[in-house]
């Protein structure tokens, strides 16, 4: 009775933390994919890793709570930081949508609900459909996976006070944004072109109306230097689904304490 016991406990912690995980992770998080789904998956997963995973002795006693708190915090950090390294993408996509005077025509982003820039969304749903076309929601299993490796289940807190904990959550967050530069560079510099271009003719031929040329003119750069930046912005978006995973790998050391 007492190893039944010990099995069940350990396998609702592992069950606690792959469904937190699945909260806040990118493409398993999503509101388009059922609940019902989500939690079989969970479920299915769980069961799976109870027999690769050594599950420690464990009690339903009054430590057993924080075990379930830290589950928790576990999955549901790990899944952040990957949806804050991979937000660099709808981030770039609203800096390119300001230059281009798409900013006023935000759109509802189904996946999450909230409202989002128009090329930020379409530049988020490519990006979407290349990582599933290479895999990568794989990677994310792998990671949740190997967490397991690095922070155990009997480990009884999350240590937030940990300065290289702290350190590492900023420098994710902040390169967050550093990427979204990067990446939107090259279409925001060459409209950042096209409108001092605009300012010569608008002193050159005062006739002219700029504002109703230049507002169409932007946006078939805009559209022109996206089609030839494609191939370049999906390279960018493997380097960055890589940079996710080795911030997930990071924080799972410094969650452990490896």
């Amino acid at each position: 009775m007492d190893e039944f016991v010990v099995k069940i406990s350990g396998y609702l912690l592992i069950l606690v933390r792959i469904s937190a995980f699945f909260v806040t992770v990118p493409i398993f998080s999503y509101r388009t994919i059922p609940n019902t789904h989500k939690v079989g998956l969970a479920v299915f997963l769980s069961w799976i890793m109870f027999y690769t995973v050594e599950i420690p002795s464990i009690q339903f006693d009054g430590f057993y709570i924080l075990l379930i708190i830290k589950e928790i915090l576990v999955g549901l950090m790990i899944g952040l930081i990957a949806f804050i390294v991979l937000a660099a993408i709808q981030l770039a996509g609203g800096l390119i949508d300001f230059q281009m005077g798409f900013a006023i025509a935000n759109v509802v982003d189904p996946q999450t609900g909230a409202q989002s820039p128009l090329m930020g969304q379409f530049l988020y749903i490519v990006s979407l459909l290349f990582l599933l076309s290479v895999n990568g929601h794989h990677l994310l299993i792998d990671g949740i996976f190997y967490s397991y490796q690095t922070i155990p289940l009997d480990q009884l807190w999350v240590p937030f006070g940990d300065e290289e904990m702290l350190n590492h959550l900023i420098t994710t967050f902040n390169s967050m944004f550093v990427i979204a530069f990067q990446m939107s560079l090259p279409i925001v510099g060459s409209l950042f072109l096209v409108d001092i271009a605009l300012g010569i003719i608008a002193r050159t031929v005062p006739q002219l109306n700029i504002f109703v040329v230049g507002m169409p003119l932007k946006v078939i750069s805009g559209l022109i230097m996206l089609v030839v930046m494609m191939s370049i912005f999906i390279k960018l978006v493997e380097n960055l689904f890589e940079q996710a995973l080795y911030a997930m790998r990071a924080l799972m050391h410094l969650i452990g304490g490896a």
